[in-house]
């Protein structure tokens, strides 16, 4: 019994969901199928047809009818279109509007999933998988209609065969079987390693390439950009021999297709040469079209590995955290190293580099398994509890915050989507930032660039910290809140927090080496040696 996939479901469930257009699609696509079929060997008759009757004479010229053939023909022509047309619109479709649920589940997923996971997995990485690998998806969920259209292919095909000979649609369907048969056994074990080392290769490449960009200053200061370089040419390196292995398989079963088909028509040639010349142009010709409806089948069928990959890729991404029957906290109150702290309370964590200080914040909002000192909250040990059981309860500013690509506004609604202007100009006064913001070309819709590259690292720092002070929430988890400030700003912003947190009543554990945000403690609690 194969373990659950959490991505087969969700798939699964979108195919139930959108099964009205796969449906359509697949009926599409036989209508294409079969259309196409018909047109060419009703094509081969007419032109057979039309050439007898022009070496017969006049008489046989004019007895003729080409009329009948010729509505004929431009009816499946427009079917073909209409149908090809109908296949890729209804198809696509589905396929869109499943991934559209999609990757916000994935996004969903990979916050919600546990630090191991979600931390664990670099920008460059979760990049390939919510869009290199979705996109694996979609090509399986496109092509869902290939076999009714194969089928339909071949069933009209074996019809118009059968006007010429019942043993030349024997020769074409062992064919037919033998392309399927072979080409799906050789596809499993030729193109399921390439495609599986493709993607890989290809994840691998996008990681490092991450890496490298976001420690681009650093590289060029020590000129390290040519060891960079050397390393991302390995990763490409490996991406095209996954590639070109991937490509010579996908030749070889080409080749196999190519010759089975071939095998085939000549089969049904020879058993349908004893009917009239336009018949056996009628079912040779067909028969060439149905051996070429199981393309897509065998196409299909060489992205199956690199679809197992995605879908295993993924699954480790859309984590289900199962339902949390467990309570939020009762109060807010918090008790570390057997002191009991109220909302409103200031507690500073000293200690030199190294001894737990930032692992305890990171233990309180649930971004690590095991703090560096007992903690419980409304009596409930931290340790027993499930992670992020208590986030509700903190706005943290870690060391490093992220800034996303966007605007000032757009940052600092992060943490209140339904904050008002005035409620972010409040924030970035606190922050010490409401001068420089102003002074930006369109204050707060200034584009900050990537990461905030238009700030400097201390106005990036205040702006992560402006963020914080919007959240709602009975605690303020401060990490070096003032590093890197000047003394002035630093004596400013310390005020100003000050006076924030005797305005709201929140309480603060701030994490510090410099005395100026620790002297607004009542209570400084030293964690060395507690790891």
């Amino acid at each position: 019994m194969s373990a659950p996939s959490p991505i087969g479901d969700f798939l699964a469930g979108q195919v139930r969901r959108r099964r009205g257009d796969l449906w359509i699609a697949a009926a599409c696509g036989a209508a294409t199928a079969a259309a196409t079929t018909l047109l060419l060997g009703l094509s081969g008759w007419f032109l057979a047809g039309a050439a007898l009757a022009g070496a017969a004479g006049p008489a046989a010229v004019w007895a003729f009818n080409y009329l009948l053939p010729s509505a004929g023909l431009r009816g499946l022509a427009i079917v073909r279109t209409a149908g090809r047309y109908g296949e890729r619109l209804f198809s696509h479709r589905a396929a869109f509007q499943a991934l559209a649920a999609l990757r916000p589940a994935l996004f969903a997923g990979l916050a919600a999933a546990p630090p191991t996971i979600s931390l664990a997995l670099s920008s460059g990485e979760a990049a390939a998988r919510l869009v290199q690998d979705v996109n694996v998806l979609e090509t399986e969920f496109v092509r869902r209609s290939a076999p009714w259209a194969a089928a339909a292919g071949a069933g009209a095909a074996g019809a118009v065969i059968a006007l010429a000979s019942p043993w030349g649609v024997l020769a074409f369907l062992l064919g037919l079987a033998a392309q399927i048969l072979a080409g799906r056994r050789l596809a499993a074990r030729l193109t399921a390693d390439a495609g599986r080392d493709q993607l890989r290769a290809a994840g691998r490449l996008k990681d490092g390439l991450g890496a490298y960009l976001a420690a681009a200053p650093e590289l060029r200061s020590f000129d390290l950009t040519p060891r960079a370089i050397e390393a991302l040419m390995a990763h490409d390196t490996a991406l095209g021999r996954a590639t070109l292995k991937r490509s010579d398989a996908e030749a070889v079963l080409n080749l196999l297709q190519a010759g089975l088909g071939a095998a085939t028509l000549v089969a049904v040639a020879l058993l349908v040469s004893a009917a009239p010349l336009p018949l056996a142009a009628l079912a040779v010709l067909a028969a060439l079209a149905g051996t070429e409806g199981v393309a897509g089948l065998l196409r299909a069928a060489q992205q199956r590995g690199a679809y197992r990959e995605a879908v295993t890729r993924l699954d480790a991404v859309l984590v289900d955290p199962g339902p949390d029957e467990t309570d939020p906290p009762s109060d807010a109150a918090l008790e570390i190293d057997g002191r009991r702290l109220e909302p409103g309370a200031r507690l500073g964590l000293a200690g030199p580099s190294g001894c737990g200080k930032t692992r305890t914040l990171e233990a309180l909002v649930g971004l690590r398994a095991a703090p560096a000192v007992r903690i419980s909250i409304a009596a409930t040990p931290l340790e027993s509890a499930p992670l992020g059981w208590a986030r509700s309860l903190f706005a943290y500013a870690p060391q490093d915050a992220r800034l996303v690509t966007g605007t000032v506004a757009e940052n600092l609604r992060l943490a209140a989507p339904a904050a008002d202007d005035a409620a972010l100009w409040d924030a970035l006064a606190d922050a010490q930032l409401d001068a420089r913001v102003r002074r930006l070309s369109h204050g707060l819709a200034t584009w900050i660039g990537d990461g905030g590259e238009v700030l400097s690292g201390g106005e990036r720092r205040r702006l992560s910290l402006a963020r914080t002070y919007l959240r709602d929430a009975p605690w303020l988890l401060l990490d070096e809140p003032t590093e890197g400030l000047d003394p002035r700003t630093e004596a400013a912003l310390v005020a100003a927090l000050d006076r924030r947190l005797l305005r709201t009543g929140q309480g603060v554990v701030i994490v510090s080496h410099r005395p100026a945000p620790l002297a607004l403690c009542t209570t400084i609690l030293d964690v060395s040696g507690r790891l």
